[in-house]
């Protein structure tokens, strides 16, 4: 069919392939690409399509950080499916409707930046164009269209086994309330000076060294058994079931960047007790206590709150002080045994008031050496 440029058929038909007035028709491709699907319907054409009301139709796709277009008509088959979808879970009474805008909203929040963040990185790299004359624009359909497949695959992948590691932490939980309200160790880890450094450095230095903290501490976090929560910029905050292993990776975080010239100083700040999680998220006086001790720790340091000291002792990690560990080796010796293999070394600090969670008594976490090296 032979189209002119006002986007209709010479039979007078209007092709669906065409641009609106104003419209790139490079992005149109590109949409259709990836959609792998072209506009047909309106929103209100698609809820009634889907059937579901439109005021339904429109919290979905709000939650799914969609804008509203007005009934233009910008929506594709696959539109109608996941509105169908999400609205037979409700109807199946597998969710109720609240949960199912939940998922709609977790589910597009975190695939919003995965998506900005994949497409900023692949044209970033792009620094030389494949035929000469080539603009980057004109590059981005021929990799996207070999990247699709492969991507959609790995993200399948990726997010299958986050589900299988999550549905097995609350499978092993000890009851329903412990599903929602857990104890967990939190912990905050800040760059000191950072908005020093943002009046001295270019942006582009500045991402760099963003993106060099938050990959250190994601794959340090990953590697020791930890769960990544989110990174702020120049905060990364992180929770760990097992206090010993959110110890490890505070000190770790602190060792490595120590050992990197290139980065700003480090403080840590953990705290252990009950937290609400909702949408991968942390809340609660925990969380919040966890940032106050970020905020007072010395530079290249971990202060932790009491109630994980106490978890650390009790789990033999580390001793109350160092004169029950030299009991407790003498002790050891005595009967023939081996000591205590304490980890870590604790020293209590001054008590302080912290701003609305009055007053606390920090420790400073330290790594200890094993027995017979110190």
């Amino acid at each position: 069919m032979t189209v002119d440029d006002t986007g209709s058929g010479g039979d007078g038909r209007v092709d669906p392939h065409a641009a609106e007035p104003g419209e790139d028709p490079l992005a149109l491709r590109l949409e259709q690409l990836i959609l792998g699907a072209e506009r047909r319907y309106t929103p209100f054409q698609a809820a009634r399509s889907a059937g579901v009301s439109m005021e339904l139709a429109s919290r979905f796709w709000r939650a799914m950080g969609f804008a509203d277009i007005g009934q233009a008509k910008a929506l594709t088959e696959a539109d109608v499916l996941a509105l169908r979808r999400l609205a037979g879970l409700v109807e199946a009474g597998l969710l109720s409707e609240a949960m199912a805008v939940q998922v709609a909203r977790s589910t597009g929040q975190t695939t919003a930046r995965l998506a900005e963040w994949q497409i900023d990185s692949f044209l970033e790299g792009l620094t030389e164009p494949p035929e000469p004359g080539m603009t980057r624009t004109e590059v981005t359909y021929p990799l996207v269209e070999l990247l699709l497949p492969e991507l959609e695959e790995f993200l399948v992948y990726v997010w299958r086994r986050q589900l299988a590691a999550a549905t097995g932490r609350v499978v092993q939980a000890a009851d329903d309330e412990e599903m929602v309200d857990r104890r967990l160790a939190v912990g905050f880890a800040d760059l000191v000076g950072f908005t020093r450094l943002t009046r001295r450095m270019e942006e582009e230095e500045l991402g760099e060294l963003v993106e060099a903290f938050e990959t250190t501490a994601a794959d340090l976090v990953a590697a020791n058994g930890g769960r990544l929560i989110k990174t702020l910029g120049d905060e990364v905050l992180y929770a760990a079931d097992d206090a010993g292993v959110a110890a490890e990776i505070a000190l770790r975080l602190i060792e490595t960047m120590a050992h990197d010239e290139t980065m700003p100083e480090l403080r840590v700040g953990i705290a252990f007790g009950t937290v609400t999680t909702r949408m991968g998220d942390v809340f609660g006086t925990t969380v919040n206590l966890a940032s106050r001790l970020t905020s007072i720790a010395p530079r290249d340091a971990v202060l932790v709150d009491s109630a994980f000291a106490e978890e650390l002792i009790r789990t033999a990690e580390a001793p109350a002080s160092e004169a029950e560990a030299a009991e407790a080796a003498a002790t050891a010796e005595k009967e023939g045994e081996e000591p205590p293999a304490y980890r870590f070394a604790l020293q209590p600090m001054w008590q302080r008031p912290v701003r609305g969670l009055g007053v606390v008594e920090p420790w400073l976490l330290t790594r200890r050496a094993p027995a017979g090296e110190e």
